[in-house]
């Protein structure tokens, strides 16, 4: 797990536990320095960055509240997050070249309960935040007067959204996630079109990758199942697909949905509510 300085800084939002953690040490497997960002799961980032720093590896933490961050934006770009990302920059001393937004609200709903606070919420930490990071970073980057510099000296850097299958095979169950996450992959295509060719911004679109909310170890493993593969993904499926989107240069725009064809069997229902 050496750190390899060609690869630079890999920041992944909500990584002090479940798919984040994975994908920072599958990041850190590869070389890359990884800045962990965590909210209230502080003592879990600290055991997978001393965990990759005694594996010879870079990692630091770097607790922050996501929503009040987006709150707290004063201006195009967020001073507030560009300042975050710059010192995160300066105690690793590396340039972030890829950011992660893997940080995500989940919560039960659908189009006849939903409420106009629950909508925000899902919207300020799936949408808004990951917008300003992206835009911070673009900034940091040089912005747009990197766009005319030469390919061989511009600063560049790969941003990697996390979406889900189920933007592919819409269902109404977690009404107000799906709303932000669709959002946040028109956001992906668009912000791709923008901020080309210092950032490249991609989307990978998990399966049934872990169980959540009230799930039960036995109705994950059978939804885990339902798909044309006969599983679908693995947290290391996810962190695997970053890596190489990371080193991909010629792609940008695109959301590549790693769920062993899940998205391909309509569903009326989520798949953990079907299987009840």
């Amino acid at each position: 797990m050496a750190f390899d300085p060609s690869k630079g800084l890999a920041l992944i939002t909500g990584a002090g536990r479940r798919l984040g953690a994975d994908i920072a040490r599958e990041l850190a497997k590869q070389g890359w320095a990884v800045a962990l960002h965590c909210h209230r799961s502080r003592h879990e980032a600290d055991e997978v960055a001393a965990s990759i720093n005694r594996d010879g590896g870079l990692a630091g933490v770097y607790p922050a509240s996501l929503d009040d961050l987006a709150k707290q934006s004063d201006g195009l770009p967020s001073t507030t997050a560009r300042d975050w990302l710059a010192s995160i920059e300066s105690d690793l001393h590396q340039p972030i070249r890829l950011l992660v937004n893997n940080a995500s609200r989940f919560e039960v709903d659908s189009p006849t309960d939903a409420s106009g606070v629950g909508l925000l919420a899902h919207y300020q930490t799936n949408l808004v935040a990951p917008m300003l990071l992206t835009q911070a970073l673009f900034a940091m980057r040089g912005g747009e007067k990197a766009k005319d510099l030469q390919p061989t000296s511009r600063p560049s850097a790969c941003v990697v959204n996390l979406l889900d299958q189920k933007l592919e095979n819409l269902n109404p169950d977690f009404f107000s996630y799906t709303l932000s996450k669709a959002a946040l992959l028109t956001a992906t295509t668009l912000m791709a079109k923008s901020f080309a060719p210092v950032l490249r911004i991609v989307g990978v679109s998990p399966g049934i990758t872990l169980p959540s909310a009230d799930q039960t170890l036995a109705e994950f493993e059978r939804a885990h199942r339902m798909t044309p593969l006969g599983a679908s993904s693995t947290p290391q499926d996810i962190a695997q697909a970053i890596a190489w989107l990371a080193s991909a240069k010629a792609i940008t725009g695109v959301n590549l949905l790693v769920d062993g064809g899940q998205h391909l069997i309509p569903s009326d229902r989520d798949v953990m509510f079907q299987i009840r």
